[in-house]
């Protein structure tokens, strides 16, 4: 069979065995849950809300002298479409707030992008919706998160586990706190939104360097990808201790997604409660059974433009972790000693602007005695505090500087639970080699060498699109 996979602007062919090859595309192969049919999206949402799990209504929480703040995942996933989460769930629960008494001047939308660049006016729009836009842009009441703002953050000591928990100041001085969540499938503790939104979308980088770290993402309960790991009981340890001190819970609004970022279902209220509800619709989309035999070989392609960014396919650090996000979540269905063999264009594109610390941090890498990314762990606090970095990620839409050690951190699983990594058709393969990848000009090729570590006859999974839709955790077909 002939398989196209991502690579860059374009596509790369590969020719593989018909008999020993699966091909899995989220949402097509196995189809998704039914989500939420669109004339009936508006009102399940608003009953989700109304009726909230383990907590008060809104109207109950809220009156006339009440701050609000309700706070929103970034451009990275979530969906734009007029139905999204977002501008479904966003205008209810203004609206509650209004009807309680709330003043408009008193509530403030703000952007969860933790260390994520800042989102432009234009993304927050899109993001938004005109209306809600038009309504609170203009009077500043939408705002970014800045993880470096000293005059917005509050520092709360450490929560139960000596976790640093420092916040976004806004957020903790509201007495109504509404966060709104995507439950999708996240190589980092399982799902996005509940407790994982809140951890590291409004906090510091000191919190986020407690769980995006060798020390927890190296460890057995990490991979393959579960909801039970050390890092998700950070997650919720953190923003628990966030509820404490604040003396309130969040309000979580969070839907399960499907494929297209639709909403299969939708669930309000206290975190604790909205997880495991969430998470056992979601697991009937995410985990699926799919694999008779384990595979020797996993094949996928890289886009130049996906998930951070552009440049994330072109990237080492970024193909790093995009790699090892794939073993993350397919090692159940992976043998031991699996290959892994991916296209990317690899040129040398860094994206500087946007990611401005990670060509230095690769730079160092490549010298001064680092056989291992977990070498590199040690200069995370000193490159977080680098001023120009904290500049760029501050007023110029940059990449906080820690957030490539956090990609260093899980970019080594896939060296760890490989035996050979293959970067196919890369322009500058120099880069690829410099993270410890084979380079190879064609699939073919890689497929020949690779039978040194999986004999003639391997079983391939290929993955085309896997950068192009709302990716899943495969399982064995008995449900391991």
């Amino acid at each position: 069979m002939v398989v196209k996979f991502e690579y860059g602007e374009g596509l790369m062919e590969a020719v593989l065995p018909d008999d020993r090859t699966d091909v899995f595309i989220p949402g097509e192969t196995i189809p998704d849950p039914p989500c939420i049919p669109a004339d009936a999206l508006e009102e399940a949402t608003r009953q989700s809300i109304l009726h909230p799990i383990g907590m008060e209504p809104i109207h109950k929480l809220v009156r006339k002298s009440s701050t609000v703040c309700i706070v929103f995942p970034d451009r990275v996933k979530g969906g734009f479409q007029a139905n999204s989460h977002r501008k479904t769930a966003i205008p209810i629960i203004l609206e509650e707030c209004l009807k309680a008494g709330v003043e408009k001047k008193d509530i403030q939308l703000i952007c969860s992008n933790g260390l994520h660049r800042k989102n432009t006016k234009e993304e927050i729009r899109s993001i938004l919706g005109d209306q809600i836009f038009n309504e609170y842009w203009w009077t500043g009441q939408i705002v970014n998160h800045d993880s470096e703002d000293w005059s917005n953050l509050v520092d709360l000591g450490t929560d139960e586990d000596h976790n640093p928990v420092i916040m976004n100041k806004k957020v903790f001085e509201s007495d109504f706190v509404a966060c709104i969540g995507h439950t999708t499938g996240n190589p980092y503790g399982g799902y996005s939104g509940g407790y994982k939104h809140t951890a590291t979308g409004i906090t510091h980088w000191k919190s986020i360097a407690s769980h995006h770290v060798p020390a927890v993402m190296h460890r057995d309960d990490f991979t393959p990808v579960n909801s039970h790991s050390l890092m998700r009981r950070k997650f919720d340890t953190i923003s628990m201790h966030m509820e404490k001190r604040m003396g309130r819970k969040f309000f979580m609004c969070d839907a399960v997604l499907d494929t297209k970022a639709r909403q299969i279902a939708v669930f309000s209220g206290y975190g604790q409660e909205v997880q495991p509800a969430s998470w056992a619709v979601a697991d009937k989309r995410t985990y699926v059974s799919f694999a008779a035999q384990k595979y020797d070989i996993m094949i996928f392609g890289m886009p130049q433009n996906f998930h951070y960014g552009n440049g994330m396919g072109t990237n080492p650090i970024f193909i790093m972790q995009a790699a090892s996000a794939q073993i993350i979540r397919h090692k159940r269905v992976m043998k031991d000693n699996c290959v892994m063999i991916f296209s990317s264009i690899c040129n040398g594109y860094f994206h500087d602007q946007e990611f401005p610390s990670y060509r230095e941090t690769y730079d160092l890498f490549q010298q001064d005695y680092h056989q291992t990314l977990p070498d590199m762990a040690d200069h995370g606090e000193a490159f977080a505090m680098k001023q120009h970095y904290i500049d760029a990620y501050r007023f110029n839409y940059g990449f906080h500087p820690y957030h490539a050690f956090s990609m260093m951190s899980c970019g080594h699983l896939a060296e760890k639970h490989c035996s050979a990594i293959y970067c196919v058709g890369a322009y500058e393969p120099g880069f690829a080699r410099g993270m410890g990848f084979k380079t190879r000009s064609s699939f073919a090729e890689a497929l020949q060498d690779a039978t040194k570590y999986v004999g003639s006859s391997p079983r391939i999974l290929a993955l085309p699109l896997t950068f192009k839709t709302a990716a899943v955790h495969l399982c064995m077909k008995d449900g391991r």
